[in-house]
């Protein structure tokens, strides 16, 4: 949509401050100057925002600096005045009756947006950062009270009335809409169960690839939803889910999944992959009617094929991969994950990152030794195993990495997957194989050394028994397709174990 002719005027101005024409969308019109950039809000009014008035694009600039500043000090700069002068022109601040009121903000590259990163792919390090950035977003954001059930049946039905306005067929928005609010009804109480536990916050409500760019080095998401607060205040599970539908479907399920397991990792959040069936489903909804209306027919078939296919999710496995410092659990486990269970893949919990988080700290940071003091261990096998317990409960699948030494904790995690599928893969490689992958290590989430390896190396229970598959994982691809084999044939679980 144009530019009102009410603010030609206005935009004329910001035009010549920019040196050249704006970046549009139905609601703004974003001016780029060489290291700054003006954000001036179209004077419209949709079913959904109201910018008419001057007053509430007033209202909304100043909600938008409060809600992103923080996240990213220095992007957003203030909020400034068009006002016009005594002798009738314009000018950007000074005195004068206000006409309009802008966004400044500092200029970002194109290049450092990371939806133009997408053709080459984000790094793990990227999609880390990514979690720790949106794990601290979310951390800082006070508990909100609001009915989050019938709140999204609301959204589920707008978006099926949408999707028919913009052209989808019928019958699959009609599948669409059956499904997606059966998924809602059964998990029902869940939703009040997450609002009451304090996972309901007035969140970022717009969290995709385009609103999250790099700023002095790391990813920050900006551009939150500014102008309805009801619409943002979600629960945090379908705040994320957008940035992984985002990235499941532009970028690929490896990229989608290690966001989720790092964004977990530093939340202790597993409990929202009860909610990602329905979310990731609404989330694909949205982009598929967005793409129709801009006559993108392609893109959007390919989103309301995924927002279907987010509703009928495979069946829950739970895989435990043990063995020795350096047998490559981690790096097995990472691997694994993508392509098994529900999308986007399985969630690895992994004993080191649930220690770290026990002790408030990141999992790169290392540990003193008192952190790996045996009621230490107990309680983090213990999480560990609820966790996985709960997460398969829920229809989602885990990979529980850990030593796994003790006959116990094996024991432990393989009760955890109840009447799910379990395999339990037990990684082994020479000596000085793991020797030489643990003194290379750097970056990792394990504080494990050689000592600590010949140690363990050294304990009764440093071989696997029972029904575990042993993996010669000298090789991590030969060990890799080797339990991929194994998941699929279905294991018969011993009777001790159920």
């Amino acid at each position: 949509m144009a530019i009102p002719a009410a603010q030609a005027e206005v935009a004329a101005l910001l035009r010549a401050l920019a040196g050249a024409p704006p970046v549009e969308t139905h609601i703004s019109a974003v001016f780029l100057g060489a290291d700054t950039v003006w954000k001036l809000r179209k004077a419209v009014r949709f079913p959904f925002v109201d910018f008419s008035p001057l007053a509430e694009r007033h209202r909304t600039a100043l909600r938008e600096l409060d809600l992103n500043s923080a996240a990213a000090p220095g992007l957003y700069r203030d909020v400034v005045a068009v006002v016009r002068r005594p002798d009738g022109t314009l000018a950007l601040g000074g005195a004068g009756e206000p006409v309009d009121w802008v966004v400044r903000m500092a200029r970002v590259p194109a290049a450092d947006f990371l939806e133009h990163r997408l053709a080459g792919g984000f790094a793990p390090g990227m999609l880390d950062a990514l979690g720790d950035s949106v794990a601290a977003w979310h951390a800082a954001l006070p508990p909100a009270a609001k009915d989050q059930a019938a709140a999204m049946r609301g959204v589920a039905e707008g978006n099926a009335q949408s999707a028919l306005a913009a052209g989808l067929p019928e019958p699959r928005v009609q599948e669409w809409r059956a499904g997606v609010l059966a998924a809602l009804a059964a998990r029902a109480a869940w939703l009040g169960a997450r609002g009451a536990g304090g996972f309901v916050r007035r969140a970022h409500g717009d969290l995709h690839l385009g609103n999250i760019c790099l700023w002095q080095g790391r990813p920050v998401p900006f551009d939150a939803l500014e102008f309805d607060e009801d619409m943002a205040t979600i629960d945090l599970g379908y705040d994320l889910a957008f940035l992984l539908m985002d990235l499941d479907v532009r970028a690929g399920r490896p990229a989608a999944n290690r966001l989720l397991n790092r964004y977990v990792a530093r939340t202790g959040d597993a409990a929202l992959v009860a909610g990602l069936p329905p979310f990731l489903s609404l989330r694909a909804m949205v982009r598929a009617h967005v793409e129709a209306s801009r006559g993108r027919g392609a893109q959007s078939a390919r989103y309301l094929a995924a927002a279907l296919a987010y509703l009928h999710p495979p069946p829950p496995v739970v895989v435990a991969v043990g063995g020795l410092p350096g047998s490559g659990k981690s790096t097995l486990a990472r691997a694994l994950a993508p392509a098994l269970g529900a999308a986007p893949g399985a969630l690895v919990l992994r004993s080191d990152e649930i220690r770290k988080r026990r002790h408030g700290v990141a999992p790169e940071q290392r540990l003193p030794d008192s952190a790996y003091a045996e009621p230490v261990s107990r309680a983090v096998l213990a999480e560990l195993c609820r966790a996985a317990g709960d997460t398969v409960a829920a229809g989602h699948a885990a990979i529980a990495d850990a030593t796994f030494l003790d006959p116990a904790d094996r024991a432990c995690v393989a009760r955890a997957a109840g009447t799910a599928h379990f395999l339990g893969a037990w990684l082994e490689a020479p000596l000085d194989v793991l020797a030489a992958r643990v003194a290379g290590r750097s970056g990792d989430a394990s504080d494990a050394d050689v000592a600590v390896l010949r140690r363990a190396a050294g304990r009764a229970g440093a071989r696997a028994g029972g029904d575990w598959l042993a993996v010669d994982a000298t090789d991590a691809a030969a060990a890799l397709a080797a339990v991929r084999r194994a998941l699929k044939t279905p294991r018969p679980r011993a009777w001790g174990d159920r």
